[in-house]
C-alpha cells in the first residue's frame, strides 16, 4: 500500500463525510477514550488487590475475584471500542484502496450505501456491547459479593467478599452506559443526515 493510500485512510478515519460523523469521531476518539484510559485505570486499576473475602486468604480472594470478574471492565470496554470502530475502518480502507475522497461518498449511491451499512453495523455492535455489559456487570456494583467457593475447598460454601469503591464503580458503569447511548444516537443521527443530503440534493462543501 502506497503512502497516498495510507494518507487517504488516515484522513477518512479522522474526517468522515458528514458533520455528525466528524462529531462522533471527536467524541469517540477524545472524550470516550480519555474517560476510559485515564479514569478507568484510576477506578479499576487496583481492584484485584483490594478485593477481600472472609476468610481473607490470597488464593480465596483470587478465586472469588475471578468469579466476580470473568472479564475485567477495562478489557471489555477496550474490546468494545475496537470492535465498534472496525466497520468504519474497513470502509475507509476500502475507500483508500479505491482512491476516492470523502466528498464522493455522498455523491455516488453505491459508496453511500456502503457507508450507511458501516454505520448500521456500528449501531448493532453498540447494542450487542450494551447487552453484554448489562449481563456481565449489571447496572449497579454492590458492596458485597457472595462467592461460591465450595469447589476450591469443601469446608467453604457461600462466602462474603468486599468490593472496594463500589459507589465509584457504579458511577463509572453508569457513565459507560450513557456513552454507549450517546454514540448510538450519533450514529442514528448520521444516517438521517446522509438521507437528508441525498433527498434534498445537498452536497458536502468542497
Amino acid at each position: 500500500m502506497s503512502l497516498n493510500y495510507i494518507k487517504n485512510f488516515y484522513e477518512g478515519c479522522l474526517r468522515p463525510p458528514t458533520v455528525i460523523g466528524q462529531f462522533h469521531t471527536l467524541f469517540y476518539g477524545s472524550v470516550r477514550m480519555f474517560f476510559l484510559g485515564v479514569l478507568g485505570f484510576a477506578v479499576y486499576g487496583n481492584e484485584a488487590l483490594h478485593f477481600s473475602c472472609d476468610p481473607d486468604r490470597r488464593d480465596l480472594n483470587l478465586y472469588c475475584y475471578n468469579q466476580f470478574r470473568p472479564i475485567t471492565p477495562q478489557v471489555f470496554w477496550a474490546l468494545q471500542m475496537v470492535t465498534v470502530l472496525l466497520p468504519g475502518a474497513v470502509f475507509h480502507l476500502y475507500a483508500a484502496c479505491k482512491n476516492f475522497d470523502q466528498e464522493e461518498i455522498l455523491r455516488r449511491p453505491v459508496y453511500t450505501i456502503f457507508y450507511i451499512i458501516s454505520v448500521v453495523l456500528r449501531v448493532l455492535l453498540e447494542f450487542v456491547a450494551f447487552w453484554l455489559q448489562s449481563h456481565l456487570f449489571g447496572f449497579q456494583v454492590h458492596p458485597l459479593f457472595r462467592c461460591e467457593a465450595s469447589t476450591l475447598e469443601k469446608k467453604f460454601g457461600m462466602i462474603k467478599c468486599m468490593v472496594p469503591e463500589h459507589i465509584e464503580k457504579t458511577i463509572f458503569l453508569s457513565a459507560m452506559y450513557v456513552f454507549t447511548i450517546i454514540t448510538v444516537g450519533l450514529c442514528v443521527a448520521e444516517i438521517f443526515e446522509i438521507l437528508c443530503r441525498r433527498l434534498l440534493g445537498l452536497q458536502p462543501s468542497q
